[in-house]
């Protein structure tokens, strides 16, 4: 029998106390039922004997002390979940916001989910084809890996987020078999408008499941969003047998969302106030990516955070390169440059892009050409740098090649617009044309059988 209670003692912001409660848990649903028979929602943060801690979903304003009652679920936050999730945008809490109708469910999953047995884990070993040259040619993402975008304010991440979400594929007989679940996290109107716009123009949504939570939405939803698309994905993985790429946008409006929080109940804070459970809480979220074995599906993930202040040792992307395998630098002086997309390859790096390249995934000549495009850039950009401080006429003719490599290689191969989608094939073959620029004796990297098949005389 579900109890009410008539002993909520204080309200402070988003916070209520509640006294005298029985058999109350963490993390349980609540129900607020006002005078005038409106409804509200509440979560359990902390249990103190008979007292218990609760974090509103919605604003305080108009909760009568003495004549509201509380109600507690006996359960968590659950998402309903069915193959008809596809083609559907929801809200931070997973209530319908396209105006269709509710999900009929053929379950109600816990949105923490359940944690994965690291001895059930499989290695990722497919190739994840993205259509950006950046990313499949010289940080390959992997199927089950999780690879996050590193931006800042005012960087294009948003049209990053949507090309990928709008281009990835898996490649080979599970091609028909893909779906994205992308959850937008504290972000404005507009940015909404842009997402669902774009994902309906291209046709990209009737794969696509959108969880949009906005900047202007309580901070306990923003905490549950990427939990609903991280259920969602599983579902789609692990029941449906999918293969699912999430994309998290932007993981830095969640953390800022954690420690409001935090801050609301007094909890000691940790490293630039954000709570000292911060890198457990991001793994909580990250490690639900990744491969089962027995199961033919898979999650893979992207998250986008936003450094502040461009700080890579900032606690967010600091803890966030700790947990996932490898990261994608955006630059702000190729964006400068009119770069599109401005990925940094240099400090760029998919820990895992060895696993899921080579013959009978991409093709034999991808890790010697990666190599090669890698050195010869590096290199090029060292020269361009020598150009700038002692002129052209210090260089010898081969080092003013690769300055030329270097230029030609942000302009052709980085830059491709966020409406060009590159098969693994063209991103490779464009490789071989700028590799042309050097001299055969240059190409140390390389084996001399794929130099005879692909470099040409």
């Amino acid at each position: 029998m579900i109890k009410e209670y008539r002993t909520i003692s204080e309200v402070v912001g988003p916070l209520m106390l509640i006294q005298d409660v029985e058999n109350v848990t963490y993390d349980e649903l609540g129900e607020i039922l006002m005078p005038n028979g409106e409804t509200r929602f509440c979560k359990v943060l902390e249990v103190n004997g008979t007292n218990v801690l609760v974090q509103l979903f919605e604003a305080s304003t108009g909760i009568n002390l003495k004549e509201s009652t509380v109600r507690f679920l006996g359960r968590g936050t659950e998402l309903a979940v069915s193959h008809d999730l596809l083609g559907r945008v929801f809200d931070g809490m997973g209530i319908p916001k396209d105006g269709g109708p509710d999900i009929i469910p053929e379950k109600m999953l816990d949105i923490n989910g359940l944690p994965m047995n690291p001895a059930a884990r499989d290695y990722p070993a497919e190739f994840i084809q993205t259509g950006v040259s950046a990313i499949d040619g010289l940080n390959t993402l992997v199927r089950g890996q999780k690879l996050p975008i590193f931006s800042a304010s005012g960087l294009p991440h948003a049209d990053v987020a949507a090309q990928i979400a709008r281009q990835a594929k898996v490649t080979g007989g599970d091609s028909g078999n893909f779906a994205v679940v992308f959850a937008a996290i504290g972000i404005t109107h507009e940015e909404a408008e842009f997402f669902a716009n774009d994902f309906r123009r291209t046709g990209a949504i009737d794969r696509t499941v959108m969880f949009m939570n906005l900047a202007n939405d309580p901070a306990v939803e923003r905490i549950a969003t990427p939990r609903m698309a991280l259920t969602a994905a599983e579902y789609l993985a692990f029941d449906l047998g999918m293969h699912v790429l999430v994309i998290l946008t932007d993981i830095t409006n969640y953390a800022e969302a954690l420690r409001e929080v935090s801050a609301a109940k007094k909890e000691v804070p940790g490293r630039r106030g954000y709570p000292g459970y911060l890198y457990t809480d991001l793994a909580t979220m990250y490690e639900r990516a990744g491969r089962k074995k027995g199961y033919p599906g898979s999650i893979t993930m992207i998250p986008i955070l936003t450094m502040p202040e461009e700080d890579k040792t900032h606690p967010i992307p600091d803890l966030t390169g700790y947990i996932t395998e490898g990261q994608i630098i955006l630059s702000r002086d190729l964006y400068r440059k009119g770069i599109q997309p401005p990925i940094d390859v240099l400090p760029s790096l998919s820990r895992l892009k060895d696993k899921g390249i080579g013959k009978g995934k991409t093709r034999e000549d991808h890790a010697n050409t990666m190599n090669q495009l890698f050195a010869a850039y590096a290199k090029g950009k060292e020269n361009l740098e020598l150009v700038a401080i002692l002129g052209e006429a210090a260089l010898s003719e081969v080092d003013l090649k690769y300055a030329t490599f270097s230029k030609e290689f942000e302009k052709r191969y980085v830059s491709q617009g966020y409406d060009t989608d590159r098969s693994i094939e063209q991103t490779l073959d464009l490789g071989w044309e700028l590799l042309r620029l050097l001299p055969r004796s240059e190409l140390k990297r390389i084996k001399d059988e794929y130099l005879d098949k692909y470099y040409g005389e």
